[in-house]
């Protein structure tokens, strides 16, 4: 789009539970649109890193599930590809200068750092940058967030070491904008990318889990910290969404991941895929 581009490297493949991690939704709304679920009855998702490439530069957004497993009650997942994937693609890790992070779960952060043959754990993308937003990294450091919280040893103590902090309004990146959007966790980060020619894509995290909670933002996710501050949030998101000439990247939409968002009737608003080509098979299956 415009001056740059963006991939959808996947890490993991994932289903939500409808009940469990999607509990404010009413059983009838899934039994209305069967097409929203995966013949096992679960939601089918994804997670991983986006790719932003611009002037020869390369930025990841997010770095997947890794090792990490969702909580049985939360659904079934199976990660650890993105490293696979970023190969596949002709992406070596030395080539991304900047990694950010929507904020800091588990499902985000898996293949942030490595481990392996006695070896402290040590950036995965070595050149890189890490950045996070200050209003995110400070609860989760002084340990005030358990819920969803990666690794102390593995990700939070090496992370402390090479994390460089944002706030809100700061550009993080060559035409990259930080947008705080607090609620799913303390300093959750919409990352606003510019591609010229008035283009905008909004890379919202978790800030939306499904494309329901387009439709119904009244409706909250079972892992949200802050459910009046996920409400404002995707109330600012939304206003900006159905701005024209912007566009929307979200992480657990499965292949659905890019879209807009289109007003209709009653002030709601409707989740439109927008046609992605696929550059690989999908790296990893459920069994």
């Amino acid at each position: 789009m415009g001056d740059v581009r963006l991939t959808y490297a996947v890490d993991a493949a994932m289903e939500l539970d409808p009940a469990g991690f999607l509990p404010a939704v009413p059983a009838s709304y899934w039994r209305e649109h069967p097409e929203a679920l995966a013949p096992s009855g679960r939601i089918a998702a994804s997670a991983g890193g986006v790719l932003v490439e611009r002037d020869g530069r390369r930025l990841l957004i997010d770095v997947g599930l890794g090792a990490n497993v969702l909580a049985p009650s939360l659904g079934v997942s199976q990660g650890g590809a993105l490293m696979r994937t970023l190969r596949a693609l002709r992406v070596p890790p030395q080539s991304i200068d900047t990694v950010a992070f929507t904020h800091l779960h588990t499902d985000h952060t898996g293949l942030g750092f490595l481990t392996g043959h006695g070896r402290k754990p040590h950036k995965a993308f070595p050149r890189a940058d890490y950045l996070v937003a200050r209003a995110e990294w400070e609860p989760f450091w002084n340990r005030e967030v358990e819920v969803g919280a990666p690794s102390w040893e593995g990700f939070i103590v090496p992370m402390s070491r090479v994390l460089r902090r944002f706030d809100d309004g700061d550009e993080v990146w060559p035409g990259v904008t930080a947008l705080i959007t607090p609620g799913h966790s303390p300093g959750h980060t919409t990352y606003v990318i510019s591609a010229g020619h008035g283009l905008r894509i909004l890379v919202v995290g978790d800030a939306f889990h499904t494309p329901a909670q387009v439709e119904h933002p009244e409706w909250p996710s079972g892992p949200d910290t802050d459910i009046d501050g996920v409400l404002k949030a995707r109330t600012t998101l939304l206003t900006q969404l159905r701005a024209p000439r912007t566009y929307c990247f979200a992480f657990h939409f499965g292949d659905q991941a890019f879209g807009r968002v289109t007003p209709v009737r009653q002030g709601k608003s409707h989740w439109h895929p927008e046609p992605a080509r696929a550059l690989l098979p999908a790296p990893i299956h459920l069994p």
